[in-house]
């Protein structure tokens, strides 16, 4: 008997403890001590990270003349990117100066983005369909071509002398090195790291001539008057601000700036400050 009386109080102690479990646990048998339901609370948004930090990090070149040069000699990044960049930090965060560049090449700068080690990328980037499947773009915030750039007296001229036998230096993981495979399919491409790497192996007699968007060309022209841009534009190439994936707010935030840009009249004086008369609307 005494067993069977131990036997029923156990399993009533049991049951009295299932029911305040049950009656401490949520309806859908979630979590009780956090109330999520047992669904994950939704995670922040990137813009809501830029203003929780204050500061905005962006991906830019250090290497492009114009758009994004590092000074060895003050380490100061400038260019028209780089003040793009500042007149959206001010928009985001209220300030221009709140903000971080990372230096960025056309390899690094979406593996970088897809790592969250920035926010956007602002880096003479143009928009094609193989890159939306891997970044969301900006309104256009700059329209550009691909041309050549040759040593003064060089017999090429237009992209239709760049033909077999002729070596063009251009920069990887950029939209130059298939733009020119197409147009110039029996030509010898050579591909570099990087835009100085580039110029400075056109200047060392490594290839022939030198092909990236004509914005880009002018900048490398303007440090070596020995160098000129030659022919017209064989393409358009727009120039995007890259951002992560599905994150439409920081996406909307963006092309509100560059809305207001346009509108305030300070893109025009960014342009004309780097690139020279700013283009009618």
């Amino acid at each position: 008997m005494k067993a069977k009386k131990w036997l029923a109080t156990g399993v009533s102690i049991i049951a009295l403890s299932a029911m305040i479990l049950s009656a401490c646990g949520t309806k859908d048998g979630g979590d009780a001590s956090t109330g999520t339901g047992g669904s994950k609370p939704a995670a922040a948004s990137v813009l809501d990270e830029i203003k929780s930090r204050g500061k905005l990090v962006v991906g830019v070149k250090y290497d492009t003349k114009l758009f994004g040069l590092k000074d060895p000699a003050s380490g100061k990044v400038e260019g028209f990117d780089v003040d793009i960049a500042k007149a959206l930090a001010k928009q985001i965060v209220g300030d221009e100066n709140k903000i971080e560049l990372k230096e960025v090449t056309s390899k690094t700068r979406i593996p970088m983005l897809d790592n969250k080690e920035i926010d956007m990328i602002i880096a003479t980037m143009t928009i094609n369909d193989e890159r939306k499947k891997q970044v969301d773009f900006s309104d256009i915030y700059f329209k550009a071509g691909q041309s050549l750039l040759v040593k003064k007296g060089s017999p090429i001229k237009t992209i239709a002398d760049v033909k077999k036998g002729t070596k063009v230096l251009a920069v990887k993981g950029s939209t130059s090195v298939d733009n020119i495979k197409q147009k110039s399919p029996d030509a010898t491409v050579l591909e570099f790291d990087n835009y100085q790497d580039a110029f400075s192996a056109l200047k060392a007699g490594q290839g022939d001539t030198l092909t990236t968007d004509n914005a880009i060309l002018y900048g490398m022209a303007a440090q070596d008057s020995n160098y000129e841009v030659v022919g017209e534009p064989f393409t358009d190439e727009p120039y995007g601000i890259a951002i992560k994936k599905g994150e439409s707010a920081l996406l909307q935030a963006v092309n509100d700036g560059l809305k207001t840009l346009q509108s305030s009249g300070e893109y025009n004086k960014i342009y004309e400050k780097w690139i020279g008369k700013a283009p009618s609307k």
